[in-house]
């Protein structure tokens, strides 16, 4: 009764094989060099270099003020938990007189 009945084997489908895979590269094809140049990358003028500074001084305040407001989310949180950690010593610590 609880034995599990199987098909006969004859029933099952035949397992599929798929194709082997050929790999065929594609035609190599040569990429044209770009042309040198002889300017930096990156040429500061006195706007760039007032955007850089803002931006620098931008991002300074910005992480600034994320991590100031985790430090206050932590000691906002920090204090019911401490006056709950009295309350329930001083519950304990009453109840072994």
């Amino acid at each position: 009764m609880f034995t599990p009945k199987y098909p006969p084997q004859d029933t099952a489908p035949a397992p599929i094989t798929p194709a082997p895979a050929v790999y065929r590269p594609a035609p190599y094809a040569p990429v044209p060099a770009a042309p040198a140049t002889n300017r930096p990358a990156l040429q500061l003028t006195p706007g760039n270099t007032l955007a850089l500074v803002a931006g620098g001084g931008a991002l300074v305040l910005v992480i600034g003020a994320v991590l100031v407001s985790m430090l206050l989310a932590v000691a906002i949180t920090a204090a019911p938990v401490a006056v709950c950690a009295v309350t329930v010593r001083s519950i304990l610590k009453s109840d072994r007189r």
